[in-house]
């Protein structure tokens, strides 16, 4: 079990919440050390979205800390943000700040994004995926571009 001091370490402040300069994700950066870029090539955009998925929702989660709520509040407010149809607006905000290369992880997503779904339109489903496969790509890649876009992300408060 972490001390109190270690938490602060970790998560950067104490008690004074979250904010856009924090630094939510240093603890996550360490696991990356292991993958090299050559590895980084040979991942499917499937498993890119797989991982992307994980961590747009940590960060989701981490954005909504503050100010404290119930947990039924945090999980109406992480699902209204994570669910394809927001992923996919989230994906249009971000492309005018896109480099070329993550264009090509973008369209890379798009591709591999066949599954059919009931719920959702094929179309934003292929949009959502794409973000994912771009925030896992960038989490093994570039973890700084990947904060710097994810703060330009509009989150519903």
């Amino acid at each position: 079990m972490r001390s109190p001091e270690s938490e602060e370490n970790v998560m950067g402040k104490k008690d004074e919440g979250i904010d856009e300069n924090s630094s939510w994700d240093q603890a996550l950066l360490a696991s990356t050390a292991q993958i090299s870029p050559a590895q980084v090539k040979k991942i499917s955009p499937g498993t890119l979205a797989y991982l992307g998925d994980a961590i747009y929702e940590l960060y989701v989660r981490i954005q909504y800390l503050t100010p404290q709520q119930r947990p039924e509040t945090y999980h109406r407010l992480v699902v209204g943000q994570v669910r394809a149809e927001t992923q996919a607006l989230h994906l249009r905000s971000l492309t005018p700040h896109l480099r070329s290369e993550e264009l090509e992880i973008i369209r890379r997503g798009r591709n591999a994004a066949t599954r059919r779904t009931k719920r959702v339109d094929p179309a934003v489903y292929q949009q959502a995926t794409s973000l994912e496969t771009l925030i896992g790509y960038l989490y093994l890649t570039d973890y700084p571009r990947l904060t710097e876009l994810l703060q330009k992300l509009q989150l519903e408060k």
